[in-house]
């Protein structure tokens, strides 16, 4: 851009009148990162709470493969302690999915957040070169961030369930219960 007042070869135009065509356009974009950035929040409160109540659930199923064990005895500690296994690790991999949702939101918000706060400060303390110098790469780190959508990605914890073995039933090899594994949800990262 020509900062040339009156220049005859090309087209020009002052700095703070360039400034002030940019101002709008950096403003809609703060405004476009700010409501990405509370739906990013709500995404991330609901993951910590879908992994909460996953944890309680996990919990409660915990209770009741512990309360049937006890009611065949020692016949089935092998068998307790493999059920528990396979649900820790379930569980730990559920864990480390939402960690990974998680840090996806965070490393989301402190990038925009960073950016809200650098184009704030530009335009309310920036000189209207400094506004016009960073207008059109602000634009285009606006747009890159809200062109990579962090909302798509979701922590779904699996559908875990806990079945008691009929301990009246002694003939099957399974006398505890099986845990069952939504494995869609699993994989739906």
């Amino acid at each position: 851009m020509c900062s040339a007042v009156k220049h005859r070869n090309h087209n020009s135009i002052e700095i703070p009148e360039a400034a002030e065509n940019f101002r709008s356009t950096i403003d809609e974009d703060n405004k476009a990162i700010q409501s990405a950035v509370s739906v990013v929040r709500k995404q991330s409160e609901q993951t910590k709470q879908d992994a909460a109540e996953f944890r309680i659930k996990v919990e409660d199923m915990e209770k009741k493969i512990l309360a049937t064990g006890e009611e065949i005895k020692r016949l089935v500690d092998d068998q307790i302690s493999d059920i528990l296994k396979e649900l820790e690790s379930v569980t730990s991999e559920s864990g480390k999915q939402a960690a990974s949702v998680e840090e996806t939101y965070q490393l989301a918000l402190v990038s925009m957040e960073s950016f809200h706060r650098y184009s704030r400060e530009l335009l309310d303390k920036g000189r209207p070169s400094d506004i016009t110098r960073a207008a059109c790469e602000l634009h285009d780190r606006a747009t890159e961030l809200l062109d990579t959508d962090v909302t798509a990605v979701k922590y779904r914890p699996p559908h875990v369930t806990f079945t008691p073995a009929d301990v009246t039933q002694m003939k099957h090899l399974s006398l505890i219960g099986n845990v069952t594994i939504d494995a869609v949800n699993l994989a739906g990262l």
